[in-house]
């Protein structure tokens, strides 16, 4: 009846995990080139289910990795380059100890590099992939391509991160692909629908060059060394599907003609080209121009199992995605200096709108502002001096609240001076009993082409903050407060008779007509329905009641915080009333 020893730890979940320690010995890695490697390859830790058995019975901090991603990373053609570069550097050192300058020479040209492309490919075997993955790429790349040059990183990845980012905000431009914008305090949020997928990214705010000290830029710009790569390999493929030159060159200008103007020196002209590309006012130049002829209509054919009205509701959701495209068609837009250039031009663009700005704020404008074309004028100053007649002059904020509303919004609510409106997230969709501000009900009913209803009364204040939520609450307590009413005049009218009849027993009884009670039968019919429910909640089995009151209760909360929000926005609307009452008092006298 021999046989092996079972032994602890020798089967079953244990054998599944490594620590880090033992794997980066496995490798033959420093700490260093193993976060790296991982990062590369995209290999995370895991956390054990039971930690306790993997761990041997310690409990003991410590970070595991699958055995089976470590013996995944043996194989890789990086490991060797690792270890040539650390052999590199030992030998510079030495050369350096000993001013061999030849050697150093030597050694700096043979200074051994490696591809990411083979890892790019095994990571994202399809282009749909990629596309998938690519927010996180865009925001680090975004966010290394304002860092200062002070030798955080390498000069050579900012510059890379800005080409990159310019070439993609070039595409997004191209293909009229954005669709949300939403400034918030960490920086500006877009969201573009590239080949059919969602990409949302973050750009920081010009101005914000405060970089924090406490973060690891080692582990941040490998991370960029591979987004980098994969973000280089997005753009070709993307250019590619709407048949532009790669690199990108501005339209009408050949290599000899984007040198800059004699008498106007304004960089270098590969910096030139770069800047004037990331202008973001002209058109990008196509391999071969579109052949009207060639563009036949598609035939539509219904969708399998598609009914007629999710159909119709299809075709409108396109013909409203389509109209949003050519949102700031046929107008012209001018900046000032003192509004952010960039964001704008990039947004108005977007949407088919012709952008400038003045000669000596930045390179690539278009036209001056004494154009007569421009029909609206960003400006952020309460006044602006020497006014041109039919020209619109807006705060920025407009260009971006259109945007997410899908429409050009009314002016006046945006002119310089004016307090602005709430900028409302467009990633925020309210669900039934959620609050929704009164701002948000105004833009609904614009875009539904109603009147929205302004109430200047208190009562109405009252009403329209209170909103839908409210209102169910309310009616029911009215009901309520109806029928204790009547149910006190039945009982004094009672009394009144009986004391009568007491006094006056010997009069004659009196016979009136009676009146003829109508039933309502819509209020019959909801208390045949609540006591219905009442009865189907009693018959409930203990666990399914006590799951439909953890639902039931869930929903009493959100009516409650959204009363609570409502409650909040009438005190602040209140305030706001009381303070402009004040300034016109304090202006009168």
């Amino acid at each position: 009846m021999g046989g092996l020893e079972k032994k602890k730890y020798e089967r079953g979940s244990a054998t599944n995990y490594i620590t880090r320690n033992k794997a980066r010995k496995k490798l033959q890695l420093s700490l260093p080139d193993f976060r790296r490697l991982c990062i590369l390859k995209g290999i995370y830790p895991h956390e054990p289910k039971h930690k306790k058995k993997v761990n041997k019975g310690s409990t003991a901090a410590r970070t595991f990795y699958l055995l089976k991603d470590i013996k995944f990373l043996l194989h890789e053609p990086i490991v060797n380059k690792f270890r040539d570069y650390k052999v590199f550097v030992r030998k510079l050192r030495k050369a350096y100890g000993k001013s061999e300058w030849n050697t150093v020479q030597r050694l700096k040209d043979n200074k051994p590099t490696y591809k990411l492309d083979h890892i790019i490919k095994e990571r994202y075997p399809t282009f749909v992939d990629a596309l998938r993955d690519l927010d996180d790429a865009l925001s680090m790349c975004v966010l290394f391509s304002t860092f200062p040059r002070t030798g955080k990183c390498h000069v050579q990845t900012i510059q890379l991160c800005r080409r990159l980012t310019v070439e993609f905000l070039n595409y997004v431009v191209a293909s009229r692909s954005l669709r949300k914008v939403f400034l918030s305090i960490k920086g500006i949020y877009y969201q573009a629908e590239v080949l059919g997928q969602l990409i949302t990214w973050i750009t920081p705010y010009a101005f914000s060059h405060n970089h924090p000290t406490d973060v690891d830029y080692r582990v941040m710009a490998t991370f960029t060394e591979f987004y980098t790569t994969l973000l280089g390999f997005v753009n070709v493929r993307l250019y590619q599907t709407l048949n532009l030159h790669y690199p990108p060159k501005i339209e009408g200008h050949s290599s000899a003609e984007s040198k800059p103007e004699e008498g106007e020196p304004y960089a270098l002209d590969s910096e030139s080209t770069l800047e004037k590309l990331s202008a973001l006012s002209t058109s990008l130049a196509r391999v071969a121009a579109p052949n009207i002829e060639d563009e036949a209509e598609v035939d539509e054919f219904p969708v399998e199992g598609e009914t007629a009205e999710q159909e119709e509701s299809r075709r409108k959701e396109e013909e409203d995605l389509e109209k949003q495209k050519k949102l700031f068609e046929g107008l012209q837009f001018f900046l000032n200096r003192e509004v952010p250039r960039e964001p704008l031009a990039f947004v108005i663009r977007c949407f088919g709108g012709k952008v400038s700005w003045d000669t000596s704020l930045c390179i690539g404008a278009t036209y001056d502002v004494t154009d007569p074309r421009i029909t609206h004028q960003i400006v952020d100053r309460p006044n602006v001096e020497m006014q041109v007649v039919g020209r619109y002059y807006l705060q920025p904020q407009w260009v971006f609240d259109s945007v997410n509303a899908k429409m050009c919004l009314p002016v006046a609510d945006y002119f310089p001076g004016v307090m602005l409106p709430p900028h409302l997230s467009p990633f925020v969709s309210e669900k039934e009993g959620d609050y929704m501000p009164p701002e948000k009900l105004k833009l609904l009913a614009l875009q539904r082409g109603e009147e929205p209803v302004v109430k200047d009364s208190e009562e109405d204040e009252e009403e329209e903050s209170g909103g839908e939520v409210e209102g169910a609450t309310e009616g029911s307590e009215e009901e309520e407060e109806e029928e204790e009413d009547s149910d006190k005049e039945d009982e004094g009218k009672l009394r009144k008779m009986e004391a009568q009849r007491s006094q006056n027993k010997s009069l004659p009884v009196k016979v009136t007509p009676g009146q003829v009670v109508k039933e309502d039968k819509e209020r019959l019919m909801q208390e045949q329905q609540s006591e219905e429910k009442r009865l189907a909640i009693m018959m409930m089995k203990k666990r399914e009641k006590y799951l439909y009151q953890k639902i039931m209760f869930g929903k009493k909360r959100k009516i409650r915080e959204a009363n609570k929000l409502a409650e909040k926005r009438k005190t602040h609307d209140a305030a706001v009333k009381s303070e402009k009452k004040r300034s016109k008092k304090a202006r009168r006298e």
